[in-house]
């Protein structure tokens, strides 16, 4: 991914950040936003989100199936800084439900623009899809924001 390419997908995700803090969703620490199958949800990210992921992730065993995040370790994210969009914003407090609709409908779009602007394809797929492909993208000389 161009450097300029990362670094405008990861002032995305510096305004999604600021837009759910400023929601204020609660979080009871429950896990279910990483039990996918469990719980009845699919994280979805585009291909620029899982580069930014993969280049920072641990090692994790393949393949990888729909039910859960496998960045999961004894309840705790070990990909907290570099995660996709959907980690950012999914929270199970119904009272920010549509809240988290409206800041995700404006942040995909966003970064359709991007692949536009940057005439890069458009992939937008569930993440065991990108988790399991054959390649992985070399590491990034850039370093994620801190949180």
């Amino acid at each position: 991914m161009a450097e300029t390419l990362r670094e405008r997908v990861l002032d995305v995700y510096a305004e999604v950040d600021a837009a759910v803090a400023a929601a204020a969703p609660r979080c009871v620490a429950s896990g279910k936003c990483c039990r996918f199958a469990e719980y009845g949800h699919t994280l979805f990210l585009s291909r620029f989100e899982a580069d930014i992921l993969l280049e920072a992730a641990p090692e994790y065993a393949t393949p990888v199936g729909r039910e859960s995040c496998p960045f999961q370790v004894n309840g705790l994210c070990t990909t907290r800084d570099p995660r996709p969009l959907g980690c950012r914003i999914y929270f199970c407090d119904e009272a920010y439900t549509e809240t988290g609709n409206a800041i995700t409908e404006a942040a995909v779009k966003k970064l359709k623009r991007l692949a536009d602007e940057f005439d890069a394809p458009w992939e937008y797929a569930p993440l065991h899809h990108f988790l399991n492909l054959p390649e992985r993208p070399a590491p990034s000389r850039i370093p994620l924001p801190v949180t």
